[in-house]
């Protein structure tokens, strides 16, 4: 592929579709926004209308019979991934996967052999792998900064659900893969195998605070809501570290989302305490053993080229960049759908450690793959 051809992207999903990856395709030099995806097809031709695409379809049958469309983005709600990837797949066209990916490993698995048999691109959108004070805090954990590790903490506490007035929708259903751990925990699980390796075992418990909402849709009627809003997750680590998950999204005044990583040699502190937009304001500080912490500047060879309001697109952005490098290369990069089965793996073990209340074995991946 010439490395000047536009790559057509229709993108499935106009709630974080029409939000992040509209704008995200059509900032980037290599690709072009050609049909987007609304069930309501009204919903669909105004935005088609007010981001000049040329397409807009409630059948995604129609979508990908279009020459034009080389790639599709899908931001759906979980439920309708595996149906809605396996048919942009089985059209030969790449994929670009919102997480969390399925509603279990088994069908982000399928969906993994179903790309690579086809020789088709299939990434996951893990946006925290391109921000660039996550990036410094590889390199120095990279470097053996803290030493051998001794613990690892990580909080990841928001207020985004803690109105009770809210609205009920489909995050409110366990059943359609809502839920804190889906929406969060899944980049969690992406970030600790990337900066801290496999995890040999795991111990969840979820819960959900807030059981009622209303449905706007029922004139305010109150609907029953299970999906989980807070997890709090341990995890042993392949390499025998101990690490703490606690996630909440029903947390008044949280303390926004932290990484710490303690270990013989020294300390690394990740975090932000934005709580409105979950990219924004991330810095890392660093303390040799017995010192104390002090900020670390981030470099500008890993600093953004551009910031935008929503700190969720510059990121994207970097995702699209290795979407299209994978293309031009003829194979997946990573993080591709193969990190994403690690992630929905990670949290299908979680929901089965709080149905049974005891800790479970994680196999390797390449054990799971195998079987």
């Amino acid at each position: 592929m010439s490395d000047s051809k536009q790559i057509g992207v229709a993108v499935i999903g106009t709630g974080f579709g029409q939000k992040i990856h509209i704008p995200g395709f059509q900032h980037h030099p290599r690709t072009k926004v050609v049909a987007v995806y609304n069930p309501d097809l009204g919903k669909a031709k105004a935005i088609a209308d007010s981001h000049n695409i040329p397409h807009a379809f409630n059948r995604l049958d129609k979508i990908l019979s279009l020459p034009e469309v080389e790639a599709a983005a899908i931001s759906t709600p979980p439920f309708l991934h595996y149906e809605m990837g396996k048919q942009v797949l089985e059209a030969g066209k790449h994929l670009l996967l919102e997480k969390p990916m399925t509603m279990n490993a088994a069908e982000i698995e399928e969906l993994y052999h179903l790309a690579v048999a086809k020789r088709l691109v299939a990434i996951a959108d893990f946006e925290f792998r391109f921000v660039p004070a996550w990036q410094l805090l590889a390199e120095y954990l990279e470097q053996g900064y803290v030493g051998k590790k001794r613990l690892i903490k990580i909080d990841w506490l928001v207020t985004s659900r803690a109105n009770p007035e809210r609205a009920w929708n489909w995050y409110s259903r366990k059943d359609m893969g809502g839920g804190a751990l889906g929406a969060v925990g899944s980049h969690a699980f992406d970030y600790i195998s990337w900066l801290f390796g496999s995890v040999k075992k795991l111990c969840g418990y979820l819960s959900c605070a807030i059981t009622e909402r209303p449905d706007p849709e029922a004139g305010g009627e109150l609907k029953p809501v299970d999906a989980d809003d807070t997890c709090l997750i341990m995890l042993e680590l392949a390499d025998g570290t101990p690490c703490q998950l606690s996630i909440s999204s029903v947390t008044h005044a949280g303390r926004g989302h932290w990484v710490e990583v303690y270990g013989d040699k020294g300390t690394l502190v990740l975090g932000s305490d934005n709580l409105k937009d979950y990219v924004h304001g991330f810095r890392l500080l660093g303390a040799s053993a017995g010192k104390s912490l002090t900020e670390i500047e981030i470099p500008k060879r890993l600093a953004f080229s551009q910031v935008f309001a929503d700190g969720r697109l510059a990121p994207f952005i970097r995702v699209v960049d290795r979407l299209v490098e994978a293309i031009d290369r003829g194979r997946s990069l990573v993080p591709s759908l193969r990190e994403g089965i690690y992630s929905q793996l990670l949290m299908d073990l979680t929901h089965q450690s709080n149905e049974n209340k005891h800790w479970v074995d994680v196999p390797d991946l390449e054990v799971f793959l195998s079987e």
